[in-house]
């Protein structure tokens, strides 16, 4: 019983330092970075445009409700198009 304790207990140490390596490769490559990168930057642009959008979407002063939906309107479609 003792062996099989000592064999499970190698083989789990094994097998964590096994995961460290890769992961700490993995994190270190420049395609990893490039795409955690990228993410970040759309983010980015996804908050930027949602910003962007909401101001567009109010009313401004002296806008006639038609002028106001015709332009709700075509900010809708912008808006899906950007996404």
């Amino acid at each position: 019983m003792n062996s099989i304790t000592k064999k499970i207990m190698i083989y789990s140490m094994v097998g964590m330092m096994q995961v460290g390596f890769c992961v700490s490769a993995i994190e270190a490559s420049p395609l990893y970075n490039e795409g955690t990168q990228r993410i970040v930057q759309l983010d980015d642009r996804q908050d930027q445009e949602n910003a962007r959008h909401e101001q567009e979407m109010r009313r401004h002063d002296g806008e006639s409700a038609q002028n106001w939906n015709d332009r709700q309107w075509r900010e809708n479609q912008h808006h899906e198009q950007f996404r």
